[in-house]
């Protein structure tokens, strides 16, 4: 429930933070499951925001475990369909917990769902592919006996790991049957064999946006000023405190839109307290704090490279 809710918001809130999403093989995402994602990982939670959102039907992602550490951010990752993962990095003892996200992943693909899975296990802001864990192979190897069990490549690139206004590329591949996926009776040669088939299927899936300055007339940019005036009283002081706190981070582009997420509506609610405070007329209001979001959505589409 929700995810639903949250899906809502997300999708407005990209439709600000990335100036173009361009999906190639669009027809893909009607897909329903049993099947797996196995994606690139460039910048860190944005990815499965941006992948999962565009999917009509629910997506579950596994995501590293020690951002599931306190009571709390459990509580609210796993309300957004995240499973938690561990690697060695976060501790040895933690290791056992994977079981879990293994066992987990069959039961939502078992019920027909759609699990995401970063197969690098890593997140590094580079769109050169990281060498491949196991998981993936794992998670096929044990839903092979799902009835119409499928895995499909999703490549997704960015133009700027840190511009607001980013251009998006995802480009989505067939989804392949297991006896595509896994040729042989035993379990090593076919994690091989599937690993090599998904390297060569996300090579040749990334396309890295141009960054191209828009030839927009003067009077189109003296338009978008105002996005940038009525906006920046947030934004800035935001993307500083976040810029120091994720220094040396590949977090930065997530942490930044999950804040203006959160954010960004009391800093609505905020302006709307203030227009009542004058004693503006509601509809005039509305009018004004619309405003706000579709000046930034044209300063994003203008103004920026």
């Amino acid at each position: 429930m929700f995810y639903t809710l949250i899906k809502i918001p997300i999708k407005l809130a990209l439709w600000i933070f990335c100036r173009e999403i361009k999906i190639k093989n669009g027809q893909y995402l009607k897909e329903s499951g049993p099947l797996l994602l196995v994606a690139n990982h460039p910048n860190s939670f944005l990815d499965a925001i941006i992948i999962a959102s565009r999917f009509q039907k629910p997506v579950h992602f596994l995501a590293r475990g020690d951002a599931f550490q306190k009571p709390w951010y459990n509580l609210l990752l796993s309300a957004m369909n995240m499973i938690p993962v561990y690697r060695m990095s976060e501790g040895r003892e933690n290791l056992y917990r994977n079981e879990y996200a293994f066992s987990k992943s069959k039961e939502i693909l078992a019920k027909n769902g759609i699990v995401l899975i970063f197969i690098e296990g890593i997140c590094v802001n580079k769109h050169a592919l990281q060498p491949f864990k196991k998981g993936a192979a794992r998670i096929a190897w044990e839903s092979k006996a799902l009835i119409g069990f499928r895995a499909m490549t999703v490549g997704i690139a960015f133009n700027s790991f840190t511009r607001f206004g980013k251009k998006v590329n995802i480009q989505l591949n067939k989804p392949l049957a297991i006896k595509e996926l896994m040729p042989y009776e035993e379990s090593i040669p076919n994690f091989k064999y599937f690993n090599q088939l998904m390297e060569t299927a996300l090579q040749k899936a990334l396309f890295i946006p141009e960054n191209k300055t828009p030839q927009n007339s003067y009077v189109l940019k003296i338009l978008a000023l105002p996005g940038l005036l009525l906006n920046i009283i947030l934004y800035k002081p935001v993307k500083n405190w976040i810029a120091a706190k994720t220094k040396g981070t590949v977090f930065f582009d997530s942490v930044l839109f999950g804040m203006l997420l959160v954010l960004y509506p009391c800093y609505l609610l905020l302006m709307g307290i203030i227009l009542a405070f004058l004693s503006t007329p509601l509809l005039l209001s509305f009018c004004i704090m619309l405003c706000f979001p579709l000046l930034a959505w044209l300063r994003v589409r203008i103004n920026n490279p």
